[in-house]
């Protein structure tokens, strides 16, 4: 049986941000497509025009880690619908990384 790594030691060195903020373009490439967005990704794109605006959030900062996160089985969904694989895999790093 394999032994994973303690996942508090294994984030070290690991751009979350930078993972995120990548995958985020990779999505808006889908849905800013008017073919390929929706109501729920128009609302998710205000929630992405929020993030580093606190000021525009009632305070609350967001960020791009958290969007994700919160909103990891859309985001498969969608990458899966369009079969977009790097995205996935993406996704899948950020998921068993970061998350």
């Amino acid at each position: 049986m394999q032994c994973k790594p303690d996942r508090y030691v294994s984030y070290q060195n690991i751009d979350c941000a930078g993972n995120s903020k990548r995958l985020m373009e990779m999505l808006r490439r889908h849905i800013d497509c008017p073919e390929k967005t929706n109501a729920f990704w128009e609302k998710f794109k205000e929630k992405l025009a929020q993030v580093g605006q606190p000021q525009q959030n009632h305070g609350r900062c967001l960020d791009e880690l958290f969007l994700i996160h919160t909103y990891i089985n859309n985001l498969y969904e969608i990458f899966e619908e369009y079969q977009d694989q790097p995205a996935l895999a993406l996704l899948d790093q950020i998921e068993r990384e970061c998350c």
